[in-house]
């Protein structure tokens, strides 16, 4: 634990990766300001409950950017194109940017992706390299952290049904290796980049905590939730209906993949409570793949 507390912005704070990077610093002493478009919902309440300064604004809202980030020692941000597009979320991380220049911020920590300065062509990969671009050309001193595919995502509501009938069904052959990270983690390494702060200025982290197969993953989850589970790849042409975006990224996933060095991080960043696979499925509650009445 610190001994010194900061003021930290965090933005998301009420979603997954926001959550956990809010989790991560309160747990260590620090004082979190969260970013919410409605700071009367249940979401909000919740944080206020733990303590959290709560900063009512949006992407889209300058005045209302410019007040939260003000006399903050750092701001966590992370940018989305799952609401408005692509183009949305490079304008996001560029209002933000912009903001936490103008209040002098001490130090920007953006949540891109891993791989997203390699031109993959994936769009939603690409939008955000156009953020860290601007952001590394702002002055505003920064430090990039490129999260890979989240553990976390097996248990999301696309994914579950799946796993209640007994199989796990991906856009990539079950051979296939994929570096992933469990989301706890990702809270743990922004923790760790802001109370390092000038000693990571101008950086960019790839992070992942593991690297395993599909079939290798079903058979750790199948161990952990006590049940059958199978693996059923399938062509990520199936995907393309829905989103190209999608499709190119297993088609990515499948010829190129992330290339984190899991061994390096480990050692530099001891402080990052790191996940294997394993460790991350032994934490899980397995109930929820008995199908709901």
């Amino acid at each position: 634990m610190m001994s010194t507390s900061k003021l930290i912005l965090v933005t998301g704070a009420t979603g997954n990766q926001g959550g956990a990077v809010m989790q991560s610093l309160l747990k260590r002493g620090h004082r979190v300001r969260a970013l919410t478009r409605n700071g009367s919902s249940a979401s909000a309440e919740q944080l206020r409950q733990r303590g959290v300064e709560i900063a009512v604004g949006d992407f889209t809202d300058h005045d209302s950017l410019a007040r939260a980030v003000r006399g903050v020692d750092a701001v966590y941000t992370m940018t989305t194109p799952f609401e408005g597009g692509v183009a949305a979320e490079t304008a996001q991380g560029i209002a933000i940017t912009d903001a936490a220049k103008e209040a002098g911020a001490g130090h920007l920590v953006y949540s891109s992706v891993a791989s997203a300065d390699k031109a993959t062509g994936i769009p939603h990969f690409d939008s955000k390299y156009e953020v860290e671009k601007y952001i590394a050309a702002s002055g505003v001193p920064y430090t990039i952290i490129a999260p890979v595919f989240f553990m976390d995502n097996y248990l999301s509501p696309w994914t579950l049904p799946g796993l209640r009938e007994g199989k796990l069904a991906q856009a990539m052959p079950g051979e296939r290796p994929l570096q992933q990270i469990a989301v706890s983690d990702i809270g743990d390494f922004a923790a760790a980049v802001i109370e390092r702060g000038t000693a990571v200025h101008g950086k960019r982290f790839d992070i992942a905590g593991d690297e395993l197969t599909g079939e290798e993953a079903v058979a750790i989850m199948a161990q952990a939730a006590g049940r059958d589970i199978g693996y059923e790849g399938f062509s990520p042409d199936f995907l393309r209906s829905q989103s190209e975006d999608m499709a190119l990224m297993y088609e990515w996933f499948d010829t190129t993949g992330y290339v984190a060095d899991i061994v390096r991080l480990r050692r530099d960043f001891p402080e990052v409570n790191w996940h294997s696979f394993s460790k991350w499925a032994q934490n899980q509650d397995w109930s929820v793949l008995q199908n709901p009445n």
